[in-house]
């Protein structure tokens, strides 16, 4: 079982100096001791609007997050704070609080754009906070940073009419969890009483038409459902009376309103329950240290001016967590061929043995530790005779070991026992030697097996892809062709419509009589 990871305290994983984002060293240690999967629960808001008191709540803890009773801004950057999972056994929960949006003190919104990125890049469940009611000026912010995706698309590549993988690019989305503080309105819709979820629904509901104001109302909120498919909506009422609030912190559940206690609850219970595992295109799980390399590279992709694609970013991660698991593989092999060898082997067959079984050993190694090793080009890097060779070249020769004397023999004994020791060494290395020309001829014929299968599989494999491929192009033509239609019916009923209007208006008029 993996250890747990207990911190007193939040830790700065990305700090703000003087607008300019950089990456805490001592956090990055941390996200590297969790091999455990993670659940990212990251929040992101106007500034001074309750943000790390949620999150404090969420820690099962008063205090934690900085929580400052000032119109100032007080978290800067990204604060972490990881934990056991309080729901799922054998998972962290990492929490993410993020520096407020809007900060007068900034020279601009372009740091709070970098912050509100990475917040969505890093969690599985975006908490968006925001006061009173759902704006026009939300909605836009929110989908301002949604747009940002499109660093995330493969743009770099060379085939620019290549049919993008929607599904991968929605799934890489967290779940949005949008909180309301001090709530003030009534959840009615036409006298009927509605709920949290469904009054964000209707805000979130495009208008009917076709004009450029309904367009631009439709924009964002088409943008909003499409990469947050999985939406929840909590109210919270104003916690206590507002001279209180200072020391909200520190107040006891008795002297907060009832229902503002039970609305954290609440909130907390769904997020504990619903958050998912984070996880990257392709249902792979992240733990500690694959965290630890998202925020390296989407911080390093920010400071060169660019975000990596979301290919690119996972290949790095793959680069990077493959090359270790070959080394611990490597080790392995050396650490078992080192206690179960002794030179010189009886036969080489023995020493042919030895080494299958600690190859064996060393690959379960490297799958154990593995990520995305899709084409096993690393793999294989345990699966040549390389490796045996190496071994074998690192240890002493079979003549040195054989050319050992006793020092007790007479030289006359030692000079004949010389003799007879290199005569046989000289038996032995050229036994030595034409076993192993005959065992790279095997491995070589096994290795030409084995190209050829891959070369077989890859052809299969391009075949259902180019399958895979023409049945989504021909599903989205489908789609586009129906939409088509559906708009050319609607203006072709308009202008219908329209037509018999202009005839009934000259049917009415007073003929025109001539004298």
């Amino acid at each position: 079982m993996a250890p747990e990871i207990h911190m007193s305290d939040p830790v700065c994983l990305i700090e703000n100096f003087n607008e300019h984002l950089k990456v805490n060293q001592e956090a990055l240690e941390i996200l590297s001791a969790i091999t455990q999967p993670v659940v990212v629960v990251a929040i992101v808001g106007l500034y001074r609007t309750g943000k790390s008191y949620l999150l404090n709540k969420l820690s099962g803890k008063n205090k934690g997050f900085s929580v400052a009773p000032t119109v100032q801004s007080h978290t800067k950057g990204i604060w972490i704070w990881c934990m056991p999972h309080p729901n799922r056994p054998n998972h962290t929960l990492v929490l993410l609080d993020t520096e407020g949006l809007g900060d007068v003190e900034k020279a601009d919104n372009k740091n709070d754009i970098q912050i509100f990125a990475l917040a969505l890049l890093l969690s599985s469940t975006f908490v968006y906070n925001t006061m009173n009611k759902i704006d026009q000026g939300a909605i836009d912010l929110l989908h301002n940073v949604t747009e940002l995706t499109d660093l995330l698309k493969a743009r770099t590549s060379p085939d620019l009419d290549r049919v993008e993988d929607a599904a991968d690019s929605e799934s890489f989305f967290p779940d949005l969890v949008w909180t309301l503080r001090d709530f003030c309105l009534g959840l009615e819709k036409d006298g009927q009483l509605i709920t949290a979820d469904a009054y964000l629904e209707n805000s979130l509901r495009p208008k009917q038409g076709s004009d450029q104001r309904v367009q631009n109302f439709n924009l964002p909120r088409l943008c909003i459902q499409k990469f947050f498919p999985k939406k929840k909506c909590f109210i919270f009422d104003l916690p206590a009376h507002q001279k209180k609030l200072a020391q909200l912190e520190t107040l006891p559940d008795d002297e907060l309103e009832p229902e503002f206690v039970q609305q954290v609850a609440e909130f907390c219970s769904y997020i504990f329950s619903h958050s998912m595992t984070k996880t990257l295109p392709g249902g792979i799980e992240v733990n500690g240290s694959r965290l630890k390399n998202l925020v390296l590279t989407y911080v390093n992709g920010i400071s060169s001016g660019d975000l990596p694609c979301m290919e690119n970013t996972v290949l790095a991660l793959a680069q990077i967590e493959n090359s270790a698991a070959v080394q611990k593989a490597i080790a392995h092999y050396d650490q078992q061929m080192g206690q179960k060898v002794q030179l010189p082997t009886e036969t080489l067959q023995e020493l042919l043995d030895l080494h299958r079984a600690s190859e064996r050993e060393a690959i379960d190694v490297f799958i154990k530790n593995s990520f995305k090793d899709v084409d096993q080009s690393f793999q294989k890097e345990l699966e040549a005779e390389e490796v045996l060779q190496k071994y074998l070249k690192s240890k002493k020769s079979v003549s040195d070991a054989i050319l050992q004397a006793d020092q007790a023999l007479t030289e006359k004994e030692k000079k004949m026992k010389e003799e007879q020791v290199k005569a046989d060494a000289a038996k032995a290395n050229a036994r030595r030697l034409e076993e192993i020309q005959r065992w790279n001829q095997q491995m070589m014929q096994k290795r030409e097996r084995v190209h050829q299968e891959q070369v077989r599989q890859m052809e299969r494999d391009k075949q259902n892809w180019l399958a895979e491929l023409q049945r989504t192009q021909e599903q989205r033509m489908q789609e586009q062709a129906a939409q088509l239609r559906a708009t050319f019916e609607a203006e072709n009923r308009r202008l219908h419509h329209e037509l018999q209007y202009l005839q009934r208006n000259v049917n009415n008029d007073d003929p025109c009589v001539l004298l």
